[in-house]
């Protein structure tokens, strides 16, 4: 099923989960920033390589979803916009509801970023609620008969709504296809899997490398 974690991620995961120090506290290797024992700052680090492995991996799983419903859907189409050349992460090739393709962007709103903290303590998903509304707004140019769906999920695992009525449907038409009725369940541990995959390889990269190795194996 893909849901095999090695032991750093699982370490982090429950670290990340716990609140409890993942990490010796020490400059981060893409920024200089000095990451404290919680390890939240890589999670969020524009200068790390992980979030990039993170948003490529989801999206990765979500397209294979949509071709496993008997939806043929591409990565990164070009002209769905009508300005400034934005291109949304996938878009179905044929109509998915009412005669219109769908399209989707990805992202994984940092719920431990001192910018969510305080709304995120006193509503849980306030940062997926957020993240959803600001891709709304990004791709309200999209071209007529695609309809767009913004996929938000935070890095401590909490699902926005938009995103979580789109994996339902999407695990409805597989289960339709594969007659398993847990495939819904299935597409969902997947994704969050691959979140807390992406965590670790963010948390582990702002480490210098011979610390990431030592890691690996903890």
């Amino acid at each position: 099923m893909g849901l095999k974690m090695d032991n750093a991620t699982i370490r982090i995961a429950a670290g990340l989960r716990l609140g409890a120090p993942i990490v010796h506290p020490h400059p981060c290797t893409g920024c200089g920033t000095q990451v404290a024992v919680d390890g939240h700052h890589g999670l969020s680090c524009r200068h790390g390589s992980g979030r990039h492995a993170r948003h490529n991996q989801v999206n990765e799983l979500l397209c294979r979803a949509f071709i496993s419903s008997g939806t043929l859907a591409t990565r990164e189409p070009h002209s769905l916009c009508t300005r400034d050349g934005k291109r949304p992460d996938g878009v179905t090739q044929v109509p998915w509801n009412r005669g219109r393709c769908l399209a989707w962007d990805v992202t994984c709103p940092d719920t431990f970023a001192m910018s969510h903290v305080s709304a995120s303590s006193s509503e849980a998903g306030s940062a997926a609620a957020a993240a959803e509304t600001r891709k709304i707004h990004k791709y309200n140019d999209i071209i007529s008969g695609v309809d767009f769906v913004p996929v938000a999920i935070e890095t401590s695992g909490v699902w926005g709504d938009c995103a979580m009525g789109l994996i339902k449907e999407v695990g409805r038409r597989i289960a339709a296809v594969t007659h398993d009725k847990r495939s819904t369940m299935f597409l969902r541990q997947r994704l969050s899997v691959a979140v807390q995959r992406g965590n670790a390889f963010c948390v582990l990269g702002t480490l210098p490398r011979a610390e990431q190795s030592d890691c690996d194996f903890a």
